[in-house]
């Protein structure tokens, strides 16, 4: 999804003659910083993931976080900012509506209230709640990609409403299935696992 949006959504950043970018023009100081912000949690959000990092490297765990952290509380508002711009200044006939703001709203306020919730418990110590709730943060954020991906490789245009709005809704139902089946695997293997010790331990010497 990273690859698939930055090409054929974002390239106009790289391509200064791109159309993309007198519709972007009366808002592009606003955008920049939302951009940057929503890029943080975006693009540092996989390595937060990994247990070989975090184990290795935990002071840069910590400082990542706190840029990922910071990108939501900056990126998140400033997209509603700039969807309302989009619907005042250029209307329903632009895609802007209302029905958009409405969705921005939505996915600000849940991407924003998981993501507090994970530094609320990691300031209390409770890794693995932090870890849930940083889960269901990052469904959030990549919403951004998943929109662009189903109505750009489906050819789903005309049902980009539709689009915005399903994954607002499925963004922390799925995180929570994604964790689910985690545990679900982590407790089989420890099943078979101690299954397999004790049938070792029962061999005879």
């Amino acid at each position: 999804m990273y690859t698939y949006v930055l090409w054929n959504n974002e390239s106009f950043l790289i391509n200064h003659s791109d159309p993309e970018w007198p519709h972007i023009e009366s808002f592009k100081w606003w955008l920049l910083p939302h951009g940057l912000a929503a890029a943080c949690a975006l693009f540092l959000g996989p390595l937060q993931f990994s247990d070989r990092l975090r184990q290795r490297f935990a002071k840069l765990h910590r400082v990542l976080g706190c840029f990922c952290v910071a990108g939501v509380l900056v990126g998140a508002p400033l997209g509603i900012y700039i969807q309302r711009f989009n619907e005042i200044h250029q209307g329903a006939s632009a895609g802007a509506t209302r029905s958009f703001t409405i969705a921005a709203v939505f996915q600000a306020a849940i991407w924003i209230f998981c993501t507090l919730m994970a530094m609320a418990f990691i300031l209390k110590g409770k890794v693995q709640l932090h870890r849930q709730w940083m889960t269901r943060s990052f469904a959030c954020a990549i919403i951004f990609l998943e929109v662009r991906a189903i109505a750009g490789i489906f050819n789903w245009g005309q049902l980009i409403e539709a689009i915005v709005w399903s994954c607002v809704a499925d963004a922390v139902p799925l995180a929570d299935l994604v964790l689910y089946l985690e545990e679900f695997l982590r407790s089989r293997a420890a099943t078979a696992k101690a299954g397999r010790s004790a049938v070792l331990a029962g061999r005879p010497a």
